[in-house]
């Protein structure tokens, strides 16, 4: 990560064919994420829709030149953090991600929480911790997501990020849907 400036840390993409759970996480996770992305997109009038099934979806990423598999794990030690960032790998992106706390906060690691930034064009950021146990999971928007006003929905940009450990431990799986170039 910090080679990049991402932060400090080690994230280490899967290739094809993934790994069975993986490729059936992806695939069962998608099956109910895609009705809500596509609800998403309708109230924030964005016309492209997303396939019920995530074989097309991903046809059409390889069909764009995107073939490169974008689940990955994350591995932080004492002092790593990320970077608050999004996950964009080129013209088409599923609007939604999952990740997967594989380690015990308390036991494995100290710091290290979850976070999410949401850039409110009509305010201020609002920065939000999650909390997460070992096993638990956590679906949030890749760039951005619908909020109801009194006019309809607006966009809220968002951006995700670890802060730094104190010490310890942290493994994560991330689920992206969509390949990268």
């Amino acid at each position: 990560m910090a080679r990049y400036a991402f932060g400090k840390g080690e994230y280490q993409y899967f290739s094809y064919p993934l790994p069975d759970m993986v490729a059936e996480l992806r695939t069962a996770l998608y099956r109910h994420l895609a009705p809500i992305a596509n609800a998403w997109n309708e109230r924030m009038r964005i016309a492209s829709r997303y396939p019920a099934d995530h074989a097309d979806f991903l046809q059409k990423c390889h069909d764009a030149g995107q073939k490169r598999p974008t689940p990955l794990l994350l591995t932080y030690n004492d002092g790593d953090y990320c970077c608050m960032h999004q996950d964009l790998y080129g013209e088409l992106m599923f609007p939604m991600q999952v990740v997967f706390l594989l380690s015990e906060p308390g036991r494995d690691f100290t710091g290290g929480e979850f976070l999410l930034v949401e850039h409110n064009p009509k305010g201020p950021a609002r920065p939000h911790v999650v909390p997460l146990r070992q096993g638990d999971a956590v679906a949030f928007a890749v760039n951005h997501r619908p909020v109801k006003s009194a006019r309809g929905s607006y966009r809220v940009n968002l951006r995700h990020g670890v802060s730094r450990l104190r010490s310890g431990h942290r493994d994560t799986l991330g689920i992206i849907f969509h390949d990268a170039k």
